[in-house]
């Protein structure tokens, strides 16, 4: 009943902020300006990644009240929103913000995790008969690895509407089932409060969007993904389980897989943005915004239920 009521709650938080951070956009001029390689027509206000850092932290603290992934969440979070916010108002005046700031704090949210105990401390065997741990080193480089890329993963899928928070409920729905079955409380109540914030977004954020959440909201949601799944499946993986957090987050990991290769093999540079993207390829070959997102979910889904099967397999 818990997970219910934290539900319910995130959910009610992100649809009341959701129109406050939307007129104060509109009200500064926060909003995202039509480009060559941007899909929308028209001006769309940002700072929608506001409301959902509140709805998960809001949550989490009344749940969980202080606690270390709280502390993990609200700090790296924080952090990614406020230089997200930087990018995003860049995006506002139709610049690009330097890629080197922003790469310096992904770089330092992602050690944050390690700080506070919460790291990939080791992989064993499908028996889970020995254990293979890591030196602190280690598992501080491990854990950051994993942290950055998700951050990065989920900010290159958000370029059409409702695709990252879309695929965010999916994941977010799959950890929380995954942490049940692994009878592993507080990360589940983490997992169905990002899930009701993403779910109340969408409401805004589904095609024609009426907000976007920006890179503050993009890099959050993947920073929360990532430690999500360290504190439940990652924290003592075995090699068959390393599939379950890859699989319930297999969109973010496939676009990322293509847009690099494509970008190697025609010399680009691998942080350029461009419109190579899946969801890019989708709808040069015809598909309408709502068939590609919801192609998408599709697989997102997919995915997540191999993920799942995995997982009960191996109990």
């Amino acid at each position: 009943m818990i997970y219910i009521y934290a539900l319910g709650l995130s959910f009610v938080l992100v649809f009341l902020i959701v129109p406050i951070v939307r007129a104060a956009a509109l009200k500064l001029g926060f909003v995202d300006r039509p480009t060559k390689r941007k899909v929308h027509q028209s001006p769309i206000p940002l700072s929608g990644g506001v409301a959902i850092y509140a709805g998960v932290i809001l949550t989490t603290w009344l749940f969980l009240g202080d606690s270390s992934i709280l502390r993990v969440l609200a700090l790296g979070g924080g952090l990614l929103v406020a230089v997200g916010l930087v990018d995003d108002s860049f995006k506002s005046r139709a610049r690009d913000f330097p890629v080197w700031p922003r790469l310096i704090v992904y770089i330092g949210v992602s050690l944050i995790p390690s700080a506070f105990g919460i790291q990939i401390a080791g992989i064993s065997a499908p028996s889970r008969s020995a254990m293979i741990l890591f030196s602190p080193g280690w598992a501080a480089f491990f854990t950051l690895l994993w942290v950055f890329a998700l951050i990065n993963m989920l900010n290159f899928i958000d370029g059409i509407d409702g695709l990252a928070s879309g695929v965010s409920v999916i994941s977010s729905f799959t950890l929380f089932v995954a942490s049940l079955i692994g009878e592993q409380d507080v990360t589940a109540l983490i997992g169905v409060a990002l899930a009701g914030s993403c779910l109340a977004f969408l409401v805004y954020n589904f095609h024609p969007a009426r907000i976007f959440m920006g890179d503050a909201g993009a890099t959050f949601l993947g920073y929360t993904l990532a430690v999500t799944a360290i504190n439940g499946t990652l924290k003592g993986a075995t090699f068959l389980s390393l599939l379950v957090p890859v699989l319930a987050l297999g969109v973010p990991f496939l676009d990322t897989i293509i847009v690099f290769s494509r970008r190697l093999l025609e010399g680009k540079g691998l942080h350029r943005a461009d419109n190579l993207h899946t969801h890019h390829s989708l709808m040069r070959w015809g598909l309408t915004q709502v068939q590609t997102v919801s192609f998408l979910y599709l697989i997102a889904a997919v995915f997540s239920l191999l993920s799942i099967v995995i997982l009960l397999m191996l109990r």
